[in-house]
Protein backbone atom coordinates (compact mmCIF):
# COMPACT_ATOMS: atom_id res chain seq x y z
CA UNK A 1 0.00 0.00 0.00
CA UNK A 2 1.50 3.28 -0.69
CA UNK A 3 1.83 5.39 2.12
CA UNK A 4 2.31 9.09 2.51
CA UNK A 5 1.82 11.55 5.72
CA UNK A 6 -1.81 12.30 4.50
CA UNK A 7 -2.56 8.79 5.53
CA UNK A 8 0.19 7.48 7.70
CA UNK A 9 -0.78 7.07 12.08
CA UNK A 10 -0.02 10.56 13.25
CA UNK A 11 0.75 11.26 16.52
CA UNK A 12 1.52 14.36 18.63
CA UNK A 13 5.01 14.81 20.56
CA UNK A 14 6.68 16.82 22.98
CA UNK A 15 3.13 18.70 22.98
CA UNK A 16 3.54 20.16 19.74
CA UNK A 17 5.75 18.23 17.19
CA UNK A 18 4.23 15.69 14.67
CA UNK A 19 4.85 12.64 13.65
CA UNK A 20 3.98 10.53 11.14
CA UNK A 21 4.83 6.83 10.86
CA UNK A 22 5.58 5.47 7.13
CA UNK A 23 6.77 2.10 8.58
CA UNK A 24 5.93 0.77 11.95
CA UNK A 25 7.35 -2.61 12.77
CA UNK A 26 9.41 -4.17 15.46
CA UNK A 27 12.55 -4.40 13.23
CA UNK A 28 12.00 -1.20 11.50
CA UNK A 29 10.91 2.59 11.91
CA UNK A 30 10.64 5.05 9.48
CA UNK A 31 8.63 8.01 10.88
CA UNK A 32 8.39 11.56 9.10
CA UNK A 33 8.32 14.19 11.73
CA UNK A 34 7.69 17.66 11.70
CA UNK A 35 8.80 20.45 14.41
CA UNK A 36 8.14 23.76 14.80
CA UNK A 37 10.89 26.99 15.37
CA UNK A 38 12.30 26.82 18.59
CA UNK A 39 11.65 23.19 19.92
CA UNK A 40 13.07 20.55 21.02
CA UNK A 41 13.31 16.70 21.47
CA UNK A 42 14.73 15.57 24.69
CA UNK A 43 18.47 14.30 25.40
CA UNK A 44 18.92 10.49 25.13
CA UNK A 45 20.22 7.62 23.69
CA UNK A 46 19.43 4.17 22.41
CA UNK A 47 20.48 0.44 23.28
CA UNK A 48 19.22 -1.55 20.42
CA UNK A 49 18.17 0.94 17.86
CA UNK A 50 20.55 2.78 15.27
CA UNK A 51 19.28 5.60 13.42
CA UNK A 52 19.42 8.24 10.45
CA UNK A 53 18.04 11.57 10.41
CA UNK A 54 17.36 12.75 6.76
CA UNK A 55 16.59 16.68 6.81
CA UNK A 56 13.53 17.16 4.03
CA UNK A 57 12.86 20.86 4.74
CA UNK A 58 14.56 23.42 7.16
CA UNK A 59 17.97 23.56 9.37
CA UNK A 60 17.88 21.12 12.27
CA UNK A 61 20.75 21.08 15.05
CA UNK A 62 21.61 17.63 15.95
CA UNK A 63 23.67 17.39 18.68
CA UNK A 64 25.09 14.29 19.09
CA UNK A 65 27.84 13.01 22.18
CA UNK A 66 28.11 16.36 23.09
CA UNK A 67 28.63 17.94 19.60
CA UNK A 68 26.56 20.80 17.61
CA UNK A 69 25.98 19.47 13.71
CA UNK A 70 24.22 21.69 11.53
CA UNK A 71 21.77 19.65 9.27
CA UNK A 72 20.10 21.56 6.32
CA UNK A 73 17.94 20.57 3.36
CA UNK A 74 18.97 17.27 2.39
CA UNK A 75 21.64 15.86 4.69
CA UNK A 76 21.53 13.03 7.15
CA UNK A 77 23.58 11.90 9.72
CA UNK A 78 23.52 7.92 11.21
CA UNK A 79 23.51 7.82 15.16
CA UNK A 80 25.02 4.52 16.54
CA UNK A 81 23.74 2.80 19.68
CA UNK A 82 24.37 4.08 22.84
CA UNK A 83 25.05 7.44 21.51
CA UNK A 84 23.83 10.34 23.24
CA UNK A 85 21.91 13.06 21.07
CA UNK A 86 19.27 15.73 20.86
CA UNK A 87 17.22 16.73 17.72
CA UNK A 88 16.80 21.11 17.71
CA UNK A 89 14.94 23.22 15.74
CA UNK A 90 16.61 26.33 16.66
CA UNK A 91 15.42 27.72 13.36
CA UNK A 92 12.74 30.74 12.68
CA UNK A 93 11.04 28.13 10.77
CA UNK A 94 9.57 24.39 10.97
CA UNK A 95 11.33 21.42 10.11
CA UNK A 96 10.96 18.36 8.47
CA UNK A 97 12.72 15.05 8.48
CA UNK A 98 12.58 11.30 7.98
CA UNK A 99 13.93 9.45 10.87
CA UNK A 100 14.90 5.48 10.26
CA UNK A 101 15.55 3.36 13.71
CA UNK A 102 16.32 -0.01 13.36
CA UNK A 103 15.51 -1.77 14.82
CA UNK A 104 12.08 0.15 16.15
CA UNK A 105 13.40 2.47 19.04
CA UNK A 106 10.04 2.32 20.92
CA UNK A 107 10.74 0.94 24.53
CA UNK A 108 14.40 1.65 23.80
CA UNK A 109 14.97 5.08 25.39
CA UNK A 110 17.09 6.26 28.00
CA UNK A 111 17.52 9.80 29.17
CA UNK A 112 20.76 12.03 29.64
CA UNK A 113 21.26 14.53 31.74
CA UNK A 114 21.89 17.89 29.63
CA UNK A 115 25.87 18.78 29.29
CA UNK A 116 28.13 21.29 27.87
CA UNK A 117 28.11 20.87 24.37
CA UNK A 118 30.96 22.09 21.84
CA UNK A 119 29.75 23.57 18.09
CA UNK A 120 31.17 21.97 14.92
CA UNK A 121 31.45 23.95 11.60
CA UNK A 122 30.69 21.51 8.40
Amino acid sequence: MKISKNNAEHYIWGNICDGWHLVKTEELSIIHEKMPPQTSEVRHFHEQAKQFFFILSGQATLEVNSEIILLNKYEGLEILTNTPHQMMNNSKAPIEFIVISKPSSKGDRVLVKEQAVKVLAD
